[in-house]
C-alpha cells in the first residue's frame, strides 16, 4: 500500500514537470532578447573610461604605458584627511546618514559657499552627493521636462558626460563650440544665437575638462549679464577644478562662481567636490547648493537613488573644507609646475596647435594637420580616434581623442598632466618622434 502511494506521487510529480518544461526547448537564437531602453541603447561609453581600459589591457601584456588619460590626480589624499575618516570608522560612525548629509558636514560646505564663492549659502540648501557626477544628472533630470522640446546649451570643448547626461534626462544637447584661437572660450554674440524659446538651462564648466582653461572673472560676468536676461535659463555650473587655476601661467586668473551675481542667484545650482582638489577621486564626495525650493527637490530625487554616501566619510569632509587648504595648496603649486612644462613639450612636437593650460589638468592640443598621414607600423591616420588608438598601439603613449568632446573638438587630442614631470617629458618625447615619423 506504501509502495503504490510512492508511485502515484511520482507520477503525478512527473506530469507536472512534463507539463511545465517542454520536452524540447527552443533554440537560444529564438529566444527574444532582453529589451533595452532607446534611451540607454543610444548612449556612448564614456570616452575616458573606455581609454583607461585599453591602458590596463596593454600594461597586462607587460608593455610600458604612459598615460595621459584619467583625470584622477597622482597624488595621495592628504593624512588628516584619512585619517578624520579612520577615526569616524572606529568610533561605530557606520549607520544610514540622512540622504543629503550630516548636518555639520552640510554647515562646512554651505559656509565654503558662502565665504569661498560668494554664494550666501544655508545648510539646508546643500546635499551631498555620490560625486559630483551624480549632482549634474540630478539637477538635469529636475530641470528638464522629457517630451516637452527643452534643449540646455553646452559651450565646448566639454566633458564626455555631459552630453549624454543632458540627452538622458530628456533634452537636446546644443552646442556652442569655442574656438581654438580664443582660448576655446565662447563669446557673449554666440551665447546670444544659441539661446531661443526652447532653452530651459546652460552647462557651465570653468575651469574646464578637457581645455585646461579657466575663463577669467570679466568674461564670466559679460556670460552672466546675457544669461540674466533671459529668466527661464537654469545655469548649472561644475566648478570642480575651482581651486587648480595657475596665476603663475595667466597672471591675475581668478575663480568666479556665477551664483554669487544677484541677478542668478536664485536660478543657479553650482556643483563642486573633493574627488579633484582634495585628490580624493575614489571616496566619490560631490556636493551642491541650491535655492531652496529646488534644492528639497534635488534631496527627494536623491532620496530615491542613491541616498546617503558612507557615514564615516562625514568628519572628513569637515576636516579637508576647514583644514586642508595648505595640502591642497601643495598639490596646486606641482600642477601649475607641470601645466607649463607640458605646454612647453607640446610646443615642440611638430604640427601641433595647443593652448597653454592655465586651469585644471588638462592639455588639448589639436592634431589635425597629421591627419591623411600614414604611421610607422601602416595605420592610417584619419581622425583624433584612429591617432590615438596608432599612438598607444605602437609607442605606447595613451591620450584620449576628442570626438566625445564636442563637434568642435574632432581634431584635438586630451592629455591629463596629472602624472609625474618624468612621464611628461618621456611621453611627450615619444609622441614627438611618433609624429616625425608620419607620412
Amino acid at each position: 500500500m506504501h509502495g503504490s502511494r510512492m508511485l502515484a506521487e511520482s507520477s503525478a510529480l512527473q506530469c507536472c514537470v512534463e507539463l511545465a518544461i517542454p520536452a524540447t526547448l527552443p533554440p537560444m537564437s529564438a529566444v527574444s532578447p532582453m529589451h533595452i531602453s532607446s534611451r540607454i541603447a543610444s548612449m556612448s561609453e564614456s570616452a575616458t573610461l573606455a581609454v583607461g581600459a585599453k591602458v590596463a589591457a596593454s600594461r597586462a601584456k607587460g608593455r610600458d604605458v604612459i598615460a595621459f588619460a584619467m583625470g584622477e590626480p597622482d597624488f595621495d589624499t592628504p593624512a588628516n584627511i584619512k585619517a578624520a575618516a579612520i577615526a569616524a570608522l572606529e568610533r561605530g560612525m557606520t549607520k544610514y546618514a540622512p540622504t543629503a548629509g550630516e548636518k555639520s558636514a552640510r554647515e562646512a560646505i554651505a559656509e565654503k559657499f558662502s565665504r569661498e564663492n560668494g554664494i550666501a549659502t544655508k545648510f539646508d540648501q546643500v546635499t551631498i552627493t555620490a560625486g559630483a557626477k551624480h549632482g549634474i544628472y540630478m539637477a538635469l533630470q529636475a530641470i528638464i521636462e522629457p517630451g516637452r522640446g527643452d534643449e540646455v546649451l553646452l559651450p565646448t570643448p566639454a566633458w564626455v558626460s555631459y552630453k549624454p547626461l543632458i540627452e538622458l534626462a530628456g533634452a537636446k544637447c546644443v552646442e556652442i563650440p569655442g574656438a581654438v584661437g580664443n582660448g576655446f572660450r565662447i563669446t557673449r554674440p554666440q551665447l546670444q544665437s544659441a539661446v531661443n524659446a526652447k532653452t530651459v538651462g546652460i552647462v557651465w564648466n570653468s575651469p574646464s575638462n578637457p581645455c585646461g582653461i579657466a575663463y577669467p572673472a570679466p568674461e564670466v560676468r559679460e556670460i552672466c549679464e546675457e544669461l540674466a536676461r533671459h529668466e527661464r535659463i537654469t545655469i548649472l555650473s561644475d566648478e570642480i577644478y575651482e581651486k587648480l587655476i595657475y596665476p603663475e601661467i595667466a597672471p591675475g586668473l581668478t575663480h568666479f562662481s556665477p551664483g554669487s551675481l544677484p541677478a542668478l542667484a536664485h536660478r543657479t545650482i553650482t556643483i563642486n567636490g573633493l574627488s579633484k582638489s582634495y585628490a580624493m577621486t575614489g571616496w566619490r564626495v560631490g556636493y551642491l547648493t541650491a535655492p531652496s525650493a529646488m534644492a528639497k527637490e534635488l534631496i527627494k530625487l536623491q532620496g530615491q537613488m542613491t541616498n546617503s554616501i558612507p557615514s564615516f566619510f562625514y568628519p572628513a569632509i569637515v576636516e579637508a573644507l576647514t583644514a586642508s587648504a595648505a595640502g591642497v595648496e601643495v598639490m596646486r603649486a606641482r600642477f601649475a609646475v607641470r601645466a607649463k612644462l607640458i605646454h612647453e613639450a607640446l610646443t615642440s612636437v611638430a604640427g601641433v596647435r595647443s593652448v597653454a593650460p592655465n586651469a585644471a589638468f588638462y592639455a588639448f592640443p589639436d592634431v589635425s594637420s597629421h591627419f591623411h598621414k600614414t604611421s610607422p607600423s601602416g595605420a592610417r591616420i584619419t581622425s583624433a580616434q584612429s591617432f590615438a588608438d596608432a599612438l598607444l598601439e605602437e609607442v605606447h603613449v595613451a591620450v584620449v581623442p576628442g570626438e566625445d568632446f564636442g563637434g568642435c573638438a574632432h581634431g584635438n587630442i586630451r592629455l591629463s598632466f596629472a602624472c609625474s614631470e618624468e612621464s611628461i617629458t618621456n611621453g611627450v618625447a615619444r609622441i614627438r618622434d611618433w609624429v616625425a615619423q608620419l607620412r
